[in-house]
């Protein structure tokens, strides 16, 4: 009887734990979510089914094409001949197809202009950029991008550059110009001709040519008596090349050689002209004539002996000389002044009265030489003639001896004589 009431009370105390009141609760709250749940869905599918009307079904893109197509159209030819073959559509995309890749040369046209440059249709999928540093060769100061390059006028591009993530290239009418004036500078070279160029600038060492839009270097010591000084610049000079070399990129000109050559084609012996002293030196003094130099040796300033050079000659003195020698191929020329003297020592005493006289001085001396020349030629002829009368003593008139006892005398002397 005490067991029986002892598990009776242990069944009513475990009814009533809260653990199994809240596992209960749990359980119902489950079973009655799943039962909405059921009913709720069962009600959407029934209204979706009864209250939704039925939708129309509209025709596709190919169903329009399929109603509207008709068959295939037949192929009409006007002509029984096709002006336009298969080769000619080949070397036309050949013609057409651009490579855009760098270093490329391409045709293009400017569209408009952006910033420092300008766009560039070239038929790529980007316009191309042309910077304004590219532009041109040779770049004045103050020029913008519109002085140079015209809009909508076909021109050709080199490519300089690999695209950008815009797809842009980069292009250069420079780099172009450049190739080409090298090629024209090159071909002057080797006519060896004189050419005309602006000086642009002057540095301590010479001045800095335009040629061909080519920077070329003067030296100080190739200006024709001119200094390298700022009044140069914007003046143009005839000159010839030195170097010229396209590996280095140098190229050296010079002015002296230009003048010298111009002027030596114009010089003779004999000619009368007027030069500045630039150097003295134990041996004779160095006179600027044209832009050449000219030696005027101690032994042909005066007829008397010079003792002191300084005496009688001083730099930058202006005299005037006779030219008694030249090397064209050298461009050099030997002067003298004594044969401009009135009387043997006139320099010594008043060299200013010979320059004045020197053009008088300079005929007469002239026309003694030609008097002595042709006094030498009458004293040949008759050394020739005489020495003819002496042969036919010698031949005694024989023809049938052939042998000249003196064809070797005869020989000297019209060797002597040419």
């Amino acid at each position: 009887m005490k067991i029986t009431l002892s598990l009776a009370c242990l069944s009513s105390a475990l009814a009533f734990s809260p653990a199994l009141i809240a596992h209960q609760k749990r359980s119902h709250l489950k079973s009655a979510v799943m039962e909405d749940t059921a009913t709720v869905t069962m009600t959407s599918s029934s209204s979706t089914s009864d209250d939704a009307p039925a939708k129309t079904k509209l025709p596709t893109r190919f169903d329009t094409f399929l109603k509207k197509y008709k068959g295939r159209r037949p192929i009409v030819v006007e002509s029984d001949e096709v002006s336009f073959t298969y080769q000619d559509f080949a070397t036309a995309v050949q013609n057409t197809e651009y490579s855009f890749q760098r270093d490329a040369i391409v045709p293009g046209m400017a569209m408009e202009y952006s910033g420092n440059g300008a766009l560039i249709d070239i038929g790529a999928k980007a316009s191309a950029f042309l910077p304004l540093q590219e532009a041109a060769l040779t770049l004045l100061p103050g020029q913008t991008i519109g002085d140079i390059i015209p809009l909508e006028q076909t021109m050709d591009f080199q490519i300089i550059s690999e695209e950008n993530e815009e797809g842009q290239l980069n292009v250069s009418i420079r780099r172009l110009q450049y190739k080409k004036a090298w090629e024209a500078v090159v071909k002057l070279a080797e006519q060896d001709a004189i050419i005309q160029a602006p000086v642009i600038q002057v540095n301590r060492g010479g001045a800095i040519c335009l040629v061909e839009g080519l920077r070329a270097f003067l030296p100080g010591s190739h200006l024709s008596g001119r200094l390298p000084d700022e009044n140069l610049v914007g003046e143009t000079l005839p000159l010839k090349f030195l170097e010229v070399n396209i590996e280095t990129n140098k190229l050296v000109v010079s002015n002296r050689k230009a003048v010298v050559e111009s002027q030596m084609a114009d010089l003779s012996r004999g000619d009368l002209v007027e030069g500045i002293v630039k150097a003295l030196k134990p041996y004779g003094a160095f006179i600027e004539v044209g832009g050449m130099s000219g030696l005027l040796h101690i032994s042909q300033i005066s007829y008397d002996r010079i003792d002191d050079l300084e005496k009688v000659l001083q730099p930058n003195m202006r005299v005037k000389c006779m030219i008694i020698d030249h090397d064209k191929v050298n461009g050099r020329i030997a002067l003298s002044t004594k044969t401009l003297e009135p009387q043997p020592g006139d320099m010594l005493k008043d060299a200013n009265m010979v320059f004045e006289k020197a053009e008088e001085t300079a005929k007469a001396y002239l026309e003694k030489m030609e008097r002595e020349r042709q006094q030498r030629e009458e004293a040949a002829r008759d050394v020739v003639l005489s020495l003819g009368d002496s042969l036919d003593d010698l031949t005694g008139g024989a023809d049938g001896d052939s042998s000249d006892p003196l064809q070797d005398v005869s020989d000297s002397l019209d060797s002597l004589l040419s």
